[in-house]
């Protein structure tokens, strides 16, 4: 209940982004149940019906992804002082956060549910009734629990990303490891940065008379100095470079490597591709997958080093505000960034590898292409967003000190050239490589 009451007293931009992980969850659910209709119809078909369900998993890995990031950027579970005390702390407001996910999935899963019956014939009353009869075997009963199964993966894998994602964070040293665990002044738990002799406890009584911390020997209160704020001027220091950039490179060679042996293997395995294009040895898809990992390995690496470039040859004030500003948020827009790259090279692969002869693409096909797609920039697009959030306190900062907003734009515009700029040309470049086994060059 309360799961659905902070559901329902949300923004409405955080309504519109739970109702596009709503409407994701019902493409891939309906992907899910066409396999489910295909292999009714074909029961001689076994390992066709396999395949056409291994190619759904990249939508509802595409899904399950955006539904993280919608997560991530909830501001109903996010932690705030004075929660804990009516008890909603870390871990209620993880499991808020994926019932709320889950709520979301399997709203979408129950539309596609609908459509899907539909289109078989079994609703009636509506338009293009029966319209894939034949397709979905609508002469044979559909088995109820393996609708349900294929639906619930959808909701269930969501929302235990969700889960492992927000779970709290304890970093308090386990038995056998570490500090052993100790207990400050009245048994607050945790070190102190400074330990306390005993003297100090006997000096207790001198704090009540003097009625603070710092209290002297006369009875008065010293006031401490107040420490300076850091100039808000400029961005905070940058974190240490993302540690992906090395394993990212090595996956996307490793990728390409196998891409190529598959090439030239005469003896392998046949892989039919959707939607008419050309047909080559199974192993391409492994290569694919691991150019598409190295990619979002590489992406928070080569997002930290644009924003480094950005910055070197005597900077001026825009240059060095969009170079720290990418540093600093290099994890959080990188990886994004980095699908969306693994994604548009697959699709220009494709592109370049369809066969004109072939009949067009299918609906099917059609739909899980923009679900990739779209769940793919649509996560990138949250990501912004966070991050966008995140530095709110450093660009009001900057526009209390007289910053004008023209400035801000342009940096925000610069920062975007410079991710184009670097992301562009080695998505054709790994696009092109991606496709010349299959291309027969």
């Amino acid at each position: 209940m309360l799961a659905l009451r902070l559901t329902r007293g949300s923004h409405p931009a955080v309504q519109l982004r739970r109702l596009l992980v709503a409407v994701a969850s019902a493409g891939t659910g309906f992907l899910l149940l066409c396999t489910l209709g295909y292999a009714m119809g074909h029961p001689d078909s076994p390992a066709a019906a396999a395949l056409r369900l291994a190619w759904c998993a990249t939508p509802m890995a595409a899904t399950v992804y955006f539904a993280v990031a919608v997560a991530r950027t909830d501001p109903a579970t996010r932690p705030r002082p004075g929660l804990s005390a009516i008890g909603l702390g870390p871990g209620r407001l993880m499991a808020i956060s994926a019932t709320t996910t889950a709520l979301a999935c399997t709203l979408g899963s129950m539309l596609a549910l609908l459509f899907f019956l539909h289109l078989r014939g079994d609703l009636t009353g509506m338009p293009f009734d029966g319209a894939a009869a034949e397709f979905l075997a609508s002469e044979q009963p559909l088995p109820l629990p393996a609708a349900l199964t294929l639906l619930a993966l959808v909701p269930v894998t969501a929302s235990l990303a969700v889960a492992l994602v927000l779970r709290p964070r304890d970093l308090r040293p386990t038995s056998g490891k570490g500090p052993a665990r100790s207990y400050g002044r009245f048994g607050a738990y945790g070190r102190s940065g400074a330990q306390e002799t005993f003297g100090t406890y006997g000096r207790f009584g001198a704090r009540l008379r003097g009625g603070g911390r710092n209290a002297t020997e006369d009875g008065t209160t010293e006031q401490p100095e107040p420490t300076p704020d850091p100039d808000p001027s400029r961005p905070a220091a940058p974190r240490e470079a993302p540690r992906g950039l090395p394993w990212g490179i090595a996956v996307l060679a490793a990728g390409l490597a196998v891409e190529a042996y598959a090439s030239r293997a005469k003896d392998g395995g046949g892989l039919s591709l959707p939607g008419g294009l050309s047909d080559g040895p199974a192993s391409v898809l492994v290569g694919w997958v691991l150019t598409a990992i190295g990619l979002a390995l590489a992406g928070p690496g080569l997002t930290h080093l644009c924003g480094r470039l950005l910055q070197s040859v005597g900077p001026g004030a825009l240059r060095l505000l969009a170079g720290r500003v990418l540093m600093e948020e290099a994890t959080r827009i990188g990886r994004p960034l980095g699908v969306v790259c693994a994604v548009a090279s697959g699709g220009f692969a494709m592109t370049a590898l369809y066969d004109a002869d072939a009949p067009a693409f299918g609906p099917l096909t059609t739909l899980g292409g923009l679900l990739v797609t779209g769940c793919t920039v649509a996560t990138l697009l949250t990501a912004a967003l966070e991050a966008k959030h995140a530095r709110a306190d450093t660009t009001a900062a900057l526009l209390r000190l007289g910053a004008p907003a023209t400035m801000l734009r342009s940096a925000a515009a610069l920062r975007a050239g410079a991710l184009l700029a670097l992301f562009l040309p080695l998505t054709l470049v790994i696009a092109e490589l991606a496709a010349l086994p299959l291309a027969g060059r």
